[in-house]
């Protein structure tokens, strides 16, 4: 639609204004929206849970627009039955901004999309959609200029400056423009860089992290020459800044900065079977701020990168995932000594997940009061699967096993003796 239309249509609205007749109108439109919001509450399809991403994401678009859409068709409807008889330009500007109100919801839905990580966006959906499509609002009712005129002759006292309310919303605008269009060039470039399978992936991280946030410094340095505002100021911000680091957010800059010491070097990463700050698990998420540390029972540990930096931490998986693991049994003296230790070792060669290289050795590890200790060491290439497990299923079999050899598993023994004599008789 056209300026020169956008004038015909409003002098046309303002002359039925004066008319008894616009009563029929707004009849009309009450008439339309309250139908349309009748059959929208009927058509309000949701996907089964089962259904694939696109057709959930399709439901949802339909969802959004199916209010407007049907207020847009019914007033259509409407101007065609009255035009015969009386002026419809009201019904000509509702429909133009119900068409836009669909227009702006499915656009905002497809940003939100393209955003799929920015949790604010979601939140704020609807009122985005609203804030818009009232300013478009006021553009086709001729209204947005009067009030850009009367922002512009509002001035607010900041030091040196003397902007209009006009101009620092427009600049927010711009700023809030350019940010999000770095955030979604940013959110693209990381995705392709957590893709590229020949980079190592805390590599893949770091690279990802790092250009994402000098995206958005270099769009903020460039947006603000732009918009008159001068660089300089940021000069004060940054010696401030500084301050604030130095004194009461030094803990988190630490943080952050032991973060990219992490994913630099390499010490530990993603899959890692770690012990550190008294949480044993995998590492399932690296941050620039903390890392997560899932236990096998599931719970997970969140760990400040500050205290992977500073204090020791026990990689079982740094060089070689393999980690050696042992049961250790009793048998008595009269047990023959190398017919028990090939019956270990058999035991775990038959066990799932011990590994055949190295091989399970047994061993004499000590002659004790009751019998003699033996130890049997076997490896496993998969302990972020749990170990208590496979020490348990050994445990199992070996018992089975001496029971069908035959071999004796002692239990504490002691022998009192009861002195007594002639002398003690009265």
């Amino acid at each position: 639609m056209t300026e020169s239309q956008i004038g015909r249509l409003l002098a046309g609205l303002w002359s039925d204004l004066r008319e008894p007749t616009i009563l029929w109108q707004f009849g009309a439109l009450a008439l339309c929206l309250l139908v349309a919001w009748a059959l929208g509450r009927q058509l309000q399809w949701r996907a089964p849970d089962d259904s694939t991403e696109a057709i959930k994401r399709g439901a949802a678009a339909f969802r959004r627009v199916v209010f407007p859409l049907l207020a847009m068709l019914l007033l259509i409807a409407g101007r065609m039955a009255l035009r015969h008889w009386h002026g419809t330009n009201l019904l000509s500007v509702a429909v133009a901004l119900f068409g836009a109100l669909a227009g702006i919801r499915f656009a905002v839905y497809l940003l939100r999309l393209a955003f799929s990580n920015a949790a604010w966006l979601e939140a704020f959906e609807r009122s985005i959609a609203i804030l818009v499509w009232a300013v478009l609002a006021l553009h086709l009712t001729g209204l947005l200029p009067e009030m850009v005129v009367w922002l512009s002759d509002v001035h607010l006292s900041m030091g040196r400056y003397n902007p209009s309310l006009w101009s620092l919303i427009s600049t927010a605008f711009w700023i809030a423009m350019t940010l999000l269009l770095s955030l979604w060039a940013g959110a693209a470039l990381e995705a392709r860089l957590l893709r590229a399978e020949s980079l190592h992936s805390s590599l893949r991280v770091v690279l990802a992290r790092v250009a994402r946030a000098g995206l958005l410094v270099a769009v903020v340095l460039v947006a603000m020459p732009l918009l008159g505002i001068d660089v300089t100021v940021l000069s004060v911000f940054g010696g401030a800044l500084g301050v604030g680091l130095g004194l009461g957010l030094q803990k988190i800059a630490s943080n952050y900065l032991s973060g990219f010491i992490i994913l630099l070097d390499r010490s530990i990463r993603l899959g890692d079977v770690i012990t550190a700050d008294g949480h044993y698990g995998e590492v399932t998420r690296i941050t620039t701020r903390y890392m997560v540390v899932r236990s096998l029972t599931g719970v997970e540990a969140i760990i400040p990168n500050d205290t992977l930096v500073t204090s020791t931490v026990l990689n079982h998986s740094y060089t070689d995932k393999r980690v050696r693991l042992a049961v250790r049994v009793q048998v008595a003296y009269r047990t023959d000594m190398p017919e028990a230790l090939k019956v270990l070792a058999g035991v775990a060669r038959s066990t799932a997940r011990v590994l055949k290289e190295p091989e399970p050795v047994a061993q004499v590890v000590n002659l004790a009061d009751s019998g003699v200790d033996l130890e049997l060491g076997f490896w496993i290439e998969d302990p972020e699967r749990g170990t208590q497990n496979v020490r348990s299923d050994v445990s199992v079999q070996l018992l089975a096993a001496f029971k069908a050899s035959g071999i004796e598993i002692p239990f504490p023994q002691r022998e009192v003796r009861l002195l007594g004599g002639e002398g003690h008789n009265n």
